[in-house]
């Protein structure tokens, strides 16, 4: 069966959370993440300032991708710069990986950032998310400069230019 990446409708969004959240679930585990998990289930929220695909297999949504346009999940947050596009919360439900619905998904958010003018398309990840971090590096994309907070916490920038 094909994937299909679209946008969700309103009343998929519940379970399009729910699935992004179970997909960062494993990556919560020893860490203060766990409010996090939280914030990416609110996909109503932030769908009013971003644009979120789900991809679908079967009539099922096994994964979805926030994508920073004109509006950032965080409503206090700049957008982004007039010629990039920002990546987030890229997330296959564990059940349904390893059949190509997350470069479904970067593949449509690199069309769409392409539609909308831009030329440059940036993510952040984790030392975690490593076949994420391989899967970044088979589809073009470079580090950029990463983020250190100052309790330590290192977030990973990459990058690549439509």
């Amino acid at each position: 069966m094909a994937i299909e990446v679209r946008e969700p409708a309103p009343k998929e969004h519940e379970e399009t959370g729910r699935v992004t959240a179970a997909a960062y679930r494993e990556f919560v585990e020893g860490t203060d993440w766990e409010p996090y998990l939280a914030r990416i289930a609110d996909v109503s929220e932030r769908a009013e300032r971003t644009l979120v695909l789900v991809a679908v297999e079967d009539g099922r949504i096994i994964g979805s991708v926030t994508l920073e346009l004109d509006g950032r999940t965080n409503p206090d947050d700049e957008p982004p710069p007039g010629h990039e596009a920002h990546i987030r919360m890229l997330g296959v439900h564990p059940d349904a990986r390893g059949r190509g619905a997350a470069k479904a998904l970067m593949a449509a958010c690199e069309s769409r950032a392409k539609d909308a003018g831009r030329t440059r398309i940036t993510l952040n990840t984790t030392m975690r998310m490593e076949q994420a971090r391989q899967m970044y590096g088979s589809l073009g994309y470079v580090r950029g400069q990463d983020e250190v907070f100052p309790d330590g916490f290192v977030l990973l920038s990459y990058f690549k230019d439509l």
